[in-house]
């Protein structure tokens, strides 16, 4: 059964939002039905009992899982900001990066250059994750 892309982006997103297992979502591949818990609300959804099927159900990565975080960072300072890279490694060795990262972006004019480029690598990723887990998608 084929599955919404934008609601996997979505529960990606969602996931991605926490720190690691916050948020989770889990997909039912054989309904398409998305599970969303978090640790922090009680009113999402109540998960299946069978949600460790791993044959029906699948859970959602999330940035990390993917490579999206710190090394696409890097990735991308090597591409656009060269002179930079040295500056986004150090950024990246403490808590807290992703806020000096964007700043460090914006100082160089390059916040929305990230941003597309983050947005590409992410659609690039989950849409390759869906491929290997055997998830239909329909735009």
């Amino acid at each position: 059964m084929p599955v919404s892309f934008k609601d996997i982006l979505l529960a990606f997103e969602f996931v991605s939002s926490g720190g690691t297992g916050e948020h989770q979502a889990f997909l039912c591949k054989q309904s398409g039905t998305l599970y969303w818990q978090s640790e922090f609300t009680g009113d999402l959804d109540e998960l299946p009992d069978d949600i460790d099927d791993s044959d029906k159900y699948v859970q959602i990565p999330d940035k990390r899982e993917l490579e999206l975080g710190k090394p696409l960072a890097l990735d991308f300072a090597r591409e656009f900001l060269p002179d930079d890279v040295g500056d986004v490694r150090e950024i990246f060795s403490k808590r807290g990066a992703y806020a000096r990262f964007k700043d460090l972006l914006q100082r160089r004019g390059a916040l929305d250059q990230w941003y597309d480029f983050e947005a590409n690598a992410q659609e690039t990723a989950l849409r390759m994750w869906c491929n290997l887990n055997s998830i239909e998608v329909g735009d």
